[in-house]
């Protein structure tokens, strides 16, 4: 009888061991590795794609090169580049230093043609279905960064895939002159009193400071 009570007791001994690990330990090795891949996930960056599901078909890079080759054969193109980058094409063109407004547009006219000759706008730069797609972009202009010469031309040629024909932007001109001007007089003025200030602050540092009296002086001078 006591070997079999001591039996009884070893395995209720053994099951309720177990249970208590299970309801224990189970659940604090489940809530450490909780902890752990939390801690791990905390320092990788979220990626994410906001075109997930859109610019489908997508633009191959096939494609880009007929691109660059229609765009190279364009008549008064000196030299051009075109990237494809967060869905939108963009394509910049320089052409001749005096080439005229006038020019400038028909040029990014026929790259506008140039474009959707390999690339159907209605199948790339228009949305269907909800879906997102292509905006396209040629920037043409006479002088590359040459903001400041008197006869820089710079047009935009724009179609968004939200926009039913493209637009054309003669951005090198404002489209209203005095607010323009009032705002580059306010930008120089600004300059203006950002150097004088400067002036007049390295002025006074180049300054020699003004000598002290001597201790004895001092004396001398109460005395009096």
């Amino acid at each position: 009888m006591s070997q079999n009570n001591n039996r009884r007791k070893f395995t209720t001994l053994h099951i309720v061991f177990t249970v208590c690990f299970i309801l224990i330990f189970v659940p604090a090795i489940y809530f450490g590795w909780m902890l752990v891949s939390t801690y791990l996930d905390s320092h990788s960056p979220v990626l994410g794609n906001r075109y997930e599901n859109d610019l489908n078909p997508a633009i191959t890079k096939d494609q880009l090169t007929q691109v660059d080759n229609a765009v190279s054969q364009i008549e008064g193109v000196d030299s051009h580049e075109v990237h494809l980058a967060t869905g939108t094409l963009r394509v910049y063109i320089d052409v001749a230093d005096d080439a005229t407004p006038e020019t400038v547009q028909a040029i990014s006219d026929s790259a506008y043609q140039a474009v959707v000759g390999v690339l159907d706008p209605a199948v790339y730069f228009s949305q269907a279905n909800g879906m997102k797609m292509y905006d396209l972009e040629i920037h043409t202009s006479n002088i590359p960064d040459g903001r400041d010469a008197e006869y820089f031309v710079y047009g935009i040629n724009t179609k968004t895939s939200s926009m039913d024909s493209p637009q054309y932007q003669l951005v090198s001109v404002p489209k209203n002159a005095e607010i323009a001007q009032s705002l580059r007089d306010a930008v120089e003025a600004r300059k203006a009193a950002e150097a004088a200030a400067e002036a007049e602050q390295q002025a006074q540092q180049d300054q020699p400071a003004e000598e002290q009296p001597a201790e004895g002086e001092e004396k001398t001078e109460a005395q009096q």
